[in-house]
């Protein structure tokens, strides 16, 4: 599993990482709406509100989160099926539901992705367009939570301040040749 803040870089990490290693990356579902550019079952699984629910009811996710407003989680499906057909799964996943998952499988390896300093996530965070100041406050605000959980419970801690550095690591970790 991959995590980290919201701006450190996780997406890009990983999609970069996937093109050097092949593995099964776990397409979470989410009840927000699509950003720019993202597509329904690549990016996210975008599903409405009161299918979210019926999902949760159903117990079909291995985690699933409230987060700004909107929920997140990982269908069962997903990451089942890739593994009964014998492929490794990567989980691009937030601080919270990755803690859930260990709890559920407890040899799963987390992986945290960090920026370089606060400053710097504020400023992806404004780069990328994606948010009003409401929404960049609220991701800055539990930031230095996940910062520290991260650090503190995760099998590997990565900065992510040089973009191929941080994606030679994550190759590795996802290699087995770091642990």
């Amino acid at each position: 599993m991959v995590a980290g803040p919201s701006g450190a870089g996780k997406t890009t990490v990983i999609r970069r990482a996937l093109a050097s290693v092949p593995m099964h990356l776990s397409v979470s579902a989410t009840t927000r709406k699509p950003r720019p550019g993202e597509t329904d079952g690549v990016d996210y699984r975008f599903i409405p509100q009161d299918e979210f629910k019926r999902l949760v009811a159903s117990d079909a996710f291995l985690e699933w989160e409230e987060v700004y407003g909107n929920r997140y989680g990982t269908l069962k499906s997903q990451v089942e099926g890739a593994l009964a057909r014998g492929e490794n799964v990567l989980l691009e996943i937030d601080v919270k539901g990755a803690l859930a998952v260990k709890c559920k499988v407890p040899d799963a390896h987390l992986v945290f992705i960090m920026p370089p300093s606060p400053e710097a996530l504020k400023g992806r965070l404004e780069g990328r367009e994606t948010d009003d100041a409401t929404e960049i406050i609220k991701r800055l605000d539990v930031a230095p939570w996940e910062l520290e959980v991260g650090e503190r419970d995760f099998d590997e801690t990565i900065v992510n301040d040089d973009l191929d550095e941080a994606v030679g690591e994550l190759v590795s970790v996802l290699r087995g040749e770091k642990a």
